[in-house]
């Protein structure tokens, strides 16, 4: 079995190159296909047809509506889109990932192929930085594949252009192609589920991927839990929308256990699903998953929120044209994993990248720099693991096969 302890860790950073990467935070907005508010009138007139929506049905048609969805048309990504990501704020991020990645397959006694699994990808900037720690490595590891799982076309089609070889033709990456050879020789697989997946020992990684799945939300009334719906009000404004509370208790209900004693609740079935897939499949061919999003580990009570332009912007209004989301809850994940595999965290993501060394990163970068490029790797840094900004807020959480191994993957050690 092979392991890396802080020591080689310390080595494998210092092993990656000293330069920085290009931080081209470019955006492509493409136009909304239609009427600011068409979103809006489709729902409503849907509502009047069949009656009230569920939040999960509601955040559904807002984010990946076929013509009108927030991710389905548009480069929603960085300074100048409605949110910035980690990997878009600084490479060491994405540098850890990889790093993570390899240690843990090195720890599984080196399998033979390594399957690199990231759910919504993004620009796929945090791929690109995976893939380069693993170019690094080579020599280590034999058989590797990048597998993207991806709905949307405008964001594959960007994927395509971050990772493509400089010598692939724009035509070529213009058409819905399924797979290319990135430019660090490694393959790359576009899929629509992690059920296209080939089957071998897989790493799972999921990056603001759970807050973005639709959620049931409920709330403990005298007469029990009614689930919280989006129903018409002609009167509310120009979009027409409003929450009420169901009549009578609605099917999802029962997804709320028992035990539970907070007054309001947000449940994800679609990501117990999604994590029951990935348990199954590090189960039956080994492997492991890495979920970083900010979240809970079951004590927030209604996280659900709407971002435009960085900004928080009204859930109800002008729907498809912001991002929807909640935070992830941590506690029903883990229910979800079950007993065939072992869970870690959540731990706070300054805790996860310092363990990681980001540290030691950070002074190898600022070797060979700039003066500006100095400041900027500082802010990114400070903007990561500040409590105050990334530091706290978002988390960390590991499933790792069941083994006889006792040590505890990497980033969620202890610190001293």
């Amino acid at each position: 079995m092979y392991s890396f302890c802080r020591k080689c860790l310390s080595s494998c950073l210092r092993l990656l190159s000293g330069k920085t990467r290009t931080n081209a935070l470019k955006r492509t907005l493409s136009s909304s296909n239609g009427p600011e508010r068409a979103l809006a009138k489709y729902i409503s007139s849907k509502i009047k047809m069949s009656g009230p929506i569920s939040v999960a049905e509601y955040m559904k048609e807002c984010l990946t509506n076929p013509k009108y969805g927030y991710y389905m048309n548009r480069d929603v990504f960085g300074q100048k889109g409605d949110f910035i990501t980690s990997p878009e704020i600084s490479q060491m991020f994405g540098e850890l990932l990889g790093i993570w990645i390899l240690d843990d397959w090195m720890k599984a006694g080196k399998p033979a192929c390594l399957n690199i699994v990231e759910l919504g990808p993004g620009r796929g900037t945090l791929a690109d930085d995976i893939l380069r720690v693993l170019n690094k490595f080579s020599h280590v590891v034999d058989d590797v594949s990048l597998h993207l799982v991806e709905v949307s076309p405008k964001m594959r089609q960007l994927q395509k252009v971050k990772l493509s070889a400089p010598e692939m033709k724009k035509e070529e990456l213009e058409k819905p192609v399924e797979k290319i050879n990135s430019k660090y020789g490694i393959p790359v697989m576009w899929h629509n589920n992690i059920k296209g997946v080939p089957q071998g020992f897989s790493c799972f990684v999921a990056h603001e991927f759970f807050d973005a799945l639709p959620i049931h939300s409920f709330q403990r009334t005298k007469h029990g839990w009614r689930e919280v719906l989006v129903d018409v009000d002609e009167a509310a404004g120009p979009d027409n929308l409003r929450f009420v509370l169901s009549a009578s208790k609605t099917p999802p209900t029962v997804y709320i256990q028992e035990t539970e004693t907070r007054d309001r609740v947000e449940i994800c079935p679609e990501a117990g699903v999604i994590v029951q897939d990935i348990v199954q499949r590090i189960s039956e061919d080994g492997g492991s998953a890495l979920i970083a999003d900010y979240g809970h580990d079951g004590e927030k009570q209604d996280t659900l929120r709407g971002f435009k332009e960085h900004k928080l912007f009204d859930i109800l209004s002008e729907p498809g044209t912001a991002d929807l989301t909640a935070d992830v809850d941590f506690s029903y994940l883990r229910t979800m994993c079950g007993k065939s595999v072992s869970t870690y965290g959540p731990v706070m993501q300054s805790y996860f990248l310092k363990n990681m060394g980001i540290e030691t990163r950070l002074k190898a970068l600022m070797m060979n720099t700039s003066e500006k490029e100095q400041r900027d790797l500082i802010s990114g840094y400070k903007m990561l693991t500040d409590p105050k900004q990334m530091g706290e807020r978002f988390k960390f959480f590991a499933i790792r096969q069941k083994s006889d191994i006792t040590d505890i993957p990497a980033g969620f050690t202890s610190l001293t």
